[in-house]
């Protein structure tokens, strides 16, 4: 039987889809029936709000999968590998920045019709986000001793990614095999140097630091967006699930995850 031109001689993608759907493959109608409004009557705004929180962590399930691809990529030294999937992380942490003025066309009137609904729930408990922080070098373990309403298995999850080496540890261990000091700060500083001036020698080291510096660099203009779009919203009331709202987030605005890579442009 002749080929149709779009994949296997044989094959006919029109009969195949009677076996497995578009919906069915997405499981549409589960990922669908998850937008549950708890306002009664129910808010306009709620579905919004339920909408882009879900959004946003399955960016975070995609986000957690390729930065770890690029850690084991950077401790067996695939550095191609790592840089392009950098190049998709990079292209998801725009996107994150950009669903924040969708929310933002929630007037704070509206989100006042259900907010309290929320409670004792916040965004300080995505244990998604806090994962990504663990994993890019911010390694928090008073978070997890903070936060009591942990399952066993998010508390578990947590505890491994304390555990367990985080980018920079993969980044540093690069360097090492390359044959680079990296004992301690010092010895990186200067690893760090010499990987700037020996761009012939060493120039895919030094755009992958590049890679690293953009991913701490749109972590920063998240978190930069949010507290402005968390003011927005409700001024500086206290957040829900206990947190002070505003005055966290801005405590965190200087966080920096690769603070050597930053002062580096000061050592050129």
């Amino acid at each position: 039987m002749p080929g149709n031109g779009y994949g296997a001689p044989g094959r006919n993608f029109g009969e195949e889809g009677g076996r497995l759907t578009y919906g069915a493959y997405l499981r549409l109608p589960t990922l669908l029936d998850q937008q549950v409004l708890e306002s009664e009557p129910p808010a306009r705004d709620e579905l919004l709000f339920i909408t882009i929180h879900q959004v946003y962590e399955l960016w975070f399930k995609l986000l957690l999968h390729e930065l770890g691809e690029i850690r084991r990529a950077m401790i067996d030294d695939e550095v191609w590998l790592a840089r392009h999937l950098f190049r998709r992380v990079h292209a998801v942490e725009r996107v994150l920045v950009d669903q924040i003025p969708v929310l933002e066309t929630m007037t704070p009137q509206d989100f006042m019709a259900f907010r309290e609904k929320l409670a004792p729930a916040s965004g300080f408990q995505s244990v998604q986000f806090r994962e990504m922080e663990f994993l890019s070098g911010h390694k928090d373990p008073g978070f997890v001793k903070r936060f009591r309403g942990l399952t066993d298995d998010e508390r578990e999850r947590l505890d491994r990614r304390l555990a367990e080496p985080t980018l920079w540890d993969a980044f540093v261990t690069l360097l090492r095999g390359r044959g680079l000091a990296a004992g301690d700060d010092d010895e990186i500083r200067e690893s760090l140097v010499t990987v700037a001036h020996d761009r012939e020698r060493y120039d895919d080291l030094w755009q992958l630091s590049e890679d690293l510096l953009t991913h701490d660099e749109m972590a920063a203009l998240w978190r930069q967006r949010h507290v402005q779009m968390v003011e927005r919203q409700i001024g500086t009331k206290s957040g829900t699930g206990g947190s002070t709202g505003a005055p966290y987030l801005r405590s965190r605005l200087d966080l920096r995850y690769y603070p050597l890579l930053w002062e580096l442009r000061t050592l050129l």
